[in-house]
């Protein structure tokens, strides 16, 4: 590892291009590696993992403690924090892609045209993937995992928080590799944490990095977005609403919005914004505010609830823009469904959206209207995971719309190609 207190821009940019050739090279050869090698890869990488439970969890102390005394707010600490149940989760979650049916080779359609061509799109490795995030160091794993899974290679840039962390998790996914005759170099951690790293993975490495991966806040990925000359797969903030209908359930409705909120405010799928209808407002607000306040959940309304709860404060118009990662909700009234899709419309991320209601109606107007990667009825926000969703593992959410949206998991990682096959036909 290169000593950081001693780095050049043109060391780090020397670094880098390295880090890019070695990574294509790499990808040559996990583009044809076999089922049984990938999958002895991330066995042996989830065997690491649990086998070095300890040494993990003493680099995340380091990283734990140099965040306490920077000041990281809590929701940060959480994301960095690793416990053994986290480790093993880690591991659980590597194996689990493992599991997944390779897709590489896999063919997508096929059909014949009238002059006896047969043509298949079958689906290929992207090639190199650079994915850049913040405090998660078991993004460090789920990504290696991911891409190694889809044929890839990666260079992953954890944040300098995570920096120990992820080092000794990727110690794991290189062992894997070399278990099972991979090149280590088919998963690669940037070793240092200068942010000009980051600049020289934006510009693409020489033509070596095919797409970038963002995970991580507003900063992050707007400078991504701003300055990469490579595809982006966006992953914005989880800016997350929970809608509840005049015909919900309010026994369910609590149910999911405690869940939503609380189960783990750290994650992108956690709920921030919470609209009621006003057409029903007296059986639902009070209740439902009143679970969370009671939960420990600190509650911003609209003018038209401070009078209802004398516990809640007034909320501004950042606080409706804000994605709290924290034990924070933003409550609105709104005029039925038609008021929550114009709402979601006009401070969405485009994320994940829930409606509760029993009214059929109103949930597929919401499910026609509403643009967001994910939606949701009558479920907790916080299934928006690739994960829940059988995938896996994920990346990331992504929120734009070209190639990848939603959850990034093993299929989002490959492209296609077009395979003709002939038995003599010209054109003449």
């Amino acid at each position: 590892m290169l000593d950081q207190s001693v780095q050049s821009q043109a060391q780090i940019a020397s670094l880098m291009q390295d880090m890019g050739r070695k990574a294509k090279a790499a990808s040559r050869i996990l583009s044809t590696a076999t089922t049984d090698r990938k999958h002895a890869a991330l066995v042996g990488a989830a065997e690491a993992l649990r086998n070095r439970i300890e040494i993990i969890l003493q680099a995340n102390a380091v990283d734990m403690a140099n965040g306490e005394e920077s000041g990281l707010p809590a929701p940060m600490l959480d994301r960095l924090k690793l416990t053994e149940e986290r480790v093993l989760d880690m591991a659980a979650a590597v194996q689990a892609i493992a599991e997944i049916p390779d897709p590489v080779g896999q063919t997508m359609a096929r059909w014949e045209r009238p002059n006896g061509l047969d043509i298949s799109r079958v689906r290929t490795p992207l090639g190199v993937i650079g994915v850049i995030y913040e405090s998660r160091p078991n993004v460090t794993a789920d990504a290696g995992s991911l891409c190694l899974q889809a044929g890839n290679a990666v260079i992953l840039r954890g944040g300098s928080d995570s920096f120990n962390s992820s080092n000794a998790i990727h110690q794991c996914m290189v062992t894997g590799l070399t278990s099972a005759n991979l090149p280590a170099e088919a998963i690669q951690l940037v070793p240092v944490t200068d942010r000009y790293a980051v600049g020289e993975m934006l510009k693409g490495l020489n033509g070596t990095i095919d797409v970038i991966v963002p995970r991580g806040g507003r900063g992050l990925v707007e400078r991504v977005q701003s300055d990469a000359r490579v595809p982006v797969f966006s992953h914005l903030e989880g800016l997350v609403h929970v809608y509840v209908d005049k015909s919900a359930d309010l026994d369910m409705a609590i149910r999911i919005i405690i869940d939503a909120k609380l189960r783990r405010v750290s994650i992108c799928g956690a709920a921030e914004t919470l609209l009621i209808d006003s057409n029903d407002s007296d059986r639902l607000a009070k209740p439902l505010i009143q679970a969370l306040i009671d939960k420990g959940c600190h509650v911003r309304g609209s003018a038209q609830l401070l009078s209802l709860i004398p516990q809640i404060e007034q909320a501004s118009d950042e606080d409706w823009s804000t994605e709290y990662l924290d034990a924070i909700i933003t409550v609105g009234l709104v005029d039925g469904v038609g008021g929550a899709i114009e709402h979601i419309g006009k401070w969405s991320s485009n994320h994940t959206e829930a409606i509760i209601a029993e009214d059929g109606q109103a949930v597929e107007r919401f499910f026609n209207e509403i643009d967001s990667a994910i939606i949701m009825h009558n479920a907790s926000t916080q299934f928006a995971d690739g994960g829940e969703f059988g995938m896996g593992g994920e990346i990331g959410i992504a929120t734009g719309k070209m190639h990848a949206r939603g959850p990034v998991g093993v299929e989002q990682l490959t492209s296609f190609k077009y395979v003709v096959r002939g038995s003599g036909q010209i054109r003449g």
